[in-house]
C-alpha cells in the first residue's frame, strides 16, 4: 500500500507550502518510495492560493481510511483562517489517525490551535515565531531551525524549508541515499539538515550602515581561516579596538568574536558538505583550529556532529 500524504490547504495558502513538499514525495514516488498525494481543503473543489493560482481538492471532513502524512500548508491567511473551527477541528482528527503530522511555515498556527504541539518543542517562520510563542503559552517555540521533530510531529520554517521537511520525512521513511537521489531529481543544491539554522551569518547580522564595516563583514565571510581576532579587524577597519567592538556590534547586532565563530561555522558546514577533507583540514581551512573546537562550534550551532552531518547531508556532486 502506498503512504497517503494529505496536505492540507484553504483559500490563500502558500503555494510552495503545498507544491514543494508534493513534489518531494512525487518524485520519491518514481523512485519507488510508494506515496500517494492528496490535497484537501474543508471544502472540496477550486482552493485560490496566496498567489492566485487555482488548487483542486478533495474534502478535509469526507477524509477516512489510513493517513501516512498529514502536512498543512502555510500561507498570509492563516490568522484569519484560526477561527474557522471546520478547518482546526478536522486537522485535529485526521492528525488522530494519522502516523505523523507535520507544518510548513505559520500552518504551525493551525497545528497549535488544533492542540497538537502542547507542550512540543515547534518552529515557524522566523517573522511569526514570537507571535506563535505568545499566543500558544504551552508551545516551545524554537525560531532558529529549518525543522523539528518533536515525536511523531514535525514542523518547519518558511516556505522552501517545506522541502527540507518532506526530504526528511524520505529520509525517514527510506533513507537518506533516496532522500538525496530525490533532491538531486529536483535539482535542489542539498537537503539540509533541521537543525540548520534559518539564517546564514550575514542573514542573521544586521547590514552595516557603514561601508567599511561593509566590507569587513564581506571580507570575514570570504576568509574563515585569516587572523580574524578583533585586534586584527580593528586595524583593518582602521579604528582602535574598543571603539571598533562598540560600532561593529551596534550596527551588526553581533559582536565581532559571535559574528566570527558563525561565519566559521558557516564555512565549517559548507565544506563538509562538498568536500572529503579530514576533519582536522576543514577546522583549519575554516579557521576553528582543531577537530575538538570545529565539533563543540558544529553542536552549538546545528545540534549535530561534524561527521553526522557529512554522512548524512553530503552532496555527491563535488
Amino acid at each position: 500500500m502506498p503512504r497517503r500524504v494529505l496536505i492540507v490547504v484553504f483559500p490563500g495558502f502558500q503555494l510552495l507550502d503545498m507544491a514543494g513538499p508534493a513534489d518531494v514525495f512525487g518524485t520519491a514516488d518514481l523512485l519507488g518510495g510508494g506515496y500517494r498525494v492528496e490535497v484537501v481543503a474543508v471544502g472540496a473543489g477550486a482552493v485560490p492560493a496566496g498567489n492566485g493560482v487555482v488548487v483542486t481538492a478533495g474534502a478535509l471532513g469526507e477524509v477516512a481510511g489510513p493517513v501516512d502524512t498529514l502536512l498543512v500548508a502555510g500561507g498570509m491567511s492563516v490568522p484569519g483562517q484560526l477561527a474557522d473551527r471546520e478547518l482546526v477541528e478536522g486537522i485535529a482528527r485526521v492528525a488522530g489517525t494519522a502516523r505523523r503530522v507535520a507544518s510548513v511555515c505559520n500552518g504551525a498556527f493551525l497545528l497549535a490551535e488544533a492542540g497538537l504541539l502542547d507542550h512540543r518543542r515547534a518552529t515557524t517562520h522566523w517573522l511569526a515565531a514570537g507571535e506563535l510563542a505568545s499566543r500558544y503559552a504551552c508551545v516551545e517555540v524554537d525560531a532558529d531551525p529549518l525543522y523539528i521533530e518533536d515525536g511523531d510531529v514535525w514542523t518547519s520554517a518558511g516556505v522552501l524549508s517545506g522541502v527540507d521537511l518532506a526530504l526528511a520525512l524520505v529520509a525517514r521513511d527510506h533513507g537518506h541515499a533516496m532522500a538525496r537521489d530525490v533532491a538531486r531529481g529536483l535539482v535542489v543544491y542539498l537537503h539540509r539538515p533541521g537543525g540548520q539554522s534559518q539564517f546564514s551569518t550575514p542573514m542573521r547580522a544586521m547590514t552595516p550602515r557603514s561601508e567599511p564595516l561593509r566590507e569587513l563583514q564581506a571580507y570575514i565571510d570570504a576568509n574563515p581561516a585569516a587572523d580574524l581576532s578583533v585586534p586584527a579587524l580593528a586595524a583593518r577597519a582602521g579604528m582602535s579596538e574598543r571603539h571598533f567592538s562598540r560600532v561593529f556590534t551596534q550596527q551588526t547586532g553581533l559582536s565581532p568574536g559571535r559574528y566570527v565563530e558563525r561565519s566559521r561555522a558557516d564555512a565549517a558546514r559548507r565544506l563538509l558538505e562538498v568536500t572529503d577533507h579530514p576533519l582536522d583540514t576543514v577546522a583549519r581551512e575554516s579557521g576553528l583550529g582543531t577537530a575538538e573546537t570545529l565539533y563543540r562550534v558544529f553542536r552549538r550551532h546545528w545540534r549535530i556532529s561534524p561527521g553526522d552531518h557529512r554522512r548524512r547531508f553530503q552532496s555527491k556532486e563535488k
